[in-house]
């Protein structure tokens, strides 16, 4: 099916938390017609006032349209406004924040009730939503065919990014990157506070740990991706894993001198050891992901 690029596809909005609020404007702003439906009603207001058409139930907000958005607190809040809801032919897009597992058990639950679906993991906080320039997206997986029919509309708010037909390898790529991101506000977190008591200003340390971030986190990601596809952990290695886990007592000794909890690093030390343990030196740190493993 082609889409008429002079049509703006209409769709109907479950959830007006902040994320579903960004969305529903940046719909509206370009020229999508939405009709939307909150738990709370006053929330909708606002949007009314710029064009939205507000359903009195989530089952009217389904009946209005084909293209059916889902952005509530979770899948437990997902299945309980869809309840009893007549899916069949709709199309529907759930941007509730789920496990890799749950959004593969939602697609089954909506085509077994006659919908196609496809699961996203919004790469965004609300102010980047509408704003191309801010660099957000949404991974979206599922079928297909309904992300290559709904892409221009899909695509509206910010970035829409397709991997697969799995309908929780959205999820999956959307922890995955959050979690790597977390891991890397751990580190800078320890890092303040190696500088908190010192007569260091934190704004003038920052601009070197993120520049320090930065080159070290694009190599090391490319080299660690590498190594996992080849199987081999000791190509182009600078610093084998003998080597750092040599250095981490120094690491250890300075949190303790500083009067810093060493909880943010230990774990991972702790895992570089287990893998020197088992007789890897010239490995790169790679074979920590094998550790992680179950």
């Amino acid at each position: 099916m082609t889409a008429n690029p002079l049509h703006k596809t209409p769709a109907a909005l479950l959830g007006l938390g902040a994320m579903g609020t960004a969305l529903a404007r940046a719909w509206l702003a370009a020229g999508h017609p939405l009709t939307v439906w909150n738990r709370t009603a006053g929330r909708a207001g606002a949007l009314a006032a710029e064009g939205a058409s507000v359903a009195a139930s989530a089952a009217d907000a389904v009946a209005a349209h084909g293209l059916v958005i889902v952005c509530l607190l979770d899948d437990d809040s997902v299945g309980a406004v869809l309840d009893g809801i007549d899916l069949t032919g709709k199309d529907v897009v759930n941007l509730t924040t789920t496990t890799p597992t749950q959004a593969r058990e939602r697609a089954a639950w909506a085509t077994a009730r006659g919908a196609r679906y496809l699961d996203g993991g919004i790469m965004a906080v609300p102010p980047m939503i509408g704003v191309p320039e801010a660099g957000g997206y949404v991974f979206y997986s599922g079928s297909p065919e309904l992300f290559e029919e709904h892409r221009g509309t899909l695509a509206a708010p910010t970035g829409a990014r397709f991997v697969g037909a799995d309908p929780g390898h959205a999820a999956l790529h959307d922890v995955a990157l959050l979690s790597a991101m977390y891991g890397m506000f751990a580190g800078a977190a320890h890092a303040f506070a190696l500088i908190r008591k010192e007569e260091i200003d934190p704004a003038g340390f920052a601009p070197l740990l993120a520049e320090w971030l930065s080159a070290m986190a694009g190599p090391h990601v490319a080299q660690t991706a590498d190594q996992l596809k080849s199987g081999d952990y000791t190509t182009n290695v600078v610093s084998n894993l003998g080597m750092q886990t040599a250095g981490t007592p120094a690491f250890l000794a300075t949190a303790e001198q500083q009067g810093v909890s060493p909880e943010l690093i230990s774990p991972y030390f702790e895992l570089m050891r287990r893998r020197l343990a088992e007789g890897a030196p010239e490995e790169d740190l790679t074979g920590v992901v094998d550790l992680l493993l179950r």
